[in-house]
């Protein structure tokens, strides 16, 4: 696979996509009528992916309240995924990506490089989806600390 060629645009309608869960098939069209936080990670139970999974369990309370759903997407298996979620109690539907198509639409698959290796991987982030399909917001590179109170404040603007 190669890096991701295109990105959507904010204003724009968020990309369509299909993708198998723990529970079921997720579409972007199964949200319609609700904001929709959709987060790319790049693996269930690293140390970041973690965090960045429990800050938005731990606010979902408030989420809820504003009328939003958060669904996390990975490439990583069905299985994996609802390991992931048991583990941690996460209240959110998680998305196998297995043949990355998801991360080529949103533009998350990225080149990265570690300890001077380059790989292919997902680039940590997250799209605000409002309730017609249009992408709101998006934040790139994210930094876990703090990001799901960030993503809340946005969504409540919405």
């Amino acid at each position: 696979m190669t890096t991701s060629v295109g990105a959507p645009t904010v204003g724009a309608p968020g990309p369509a996509f299909a993708m198998e869960c723990d529970d079921g098939k997720a579409t972007l069209a199964d949200y319609r009528g609700k904001v929709l936080v959709l987060y790319f990670y790049p693996k269930d139970d690293t140390s970041g992916c973690t965090s960045e999974a429990k800050a938005f369990r731990d606010a979902i309370a408030e989420y809820r309240a504003a009328g939003v759903e958060i669904l996390g997407v990975s490439k990583d298996s069905v299985a994996s995924h609802a390991k992931f979620r048991a583990k941690h109690e996460l209240p959110f539907r998680l998305g196998s990506d297995s043949d990355g198509a998801v991360c080529e639409a949103y533009g998350v698959w990225k080149k990265k490089s570690m300890y001077g290796r380059e790989y292919m991987g997902i680039e940590r982030s997250t799209f605000l989806i409002d309730k017609d399909g249009v992408l709101r917001a998006e934040w790139r590179k994210v930094k876990v600390t703090g990001h799901a109170e960030a993503v809340l404040k946005a969504a409540k603007g919405l």
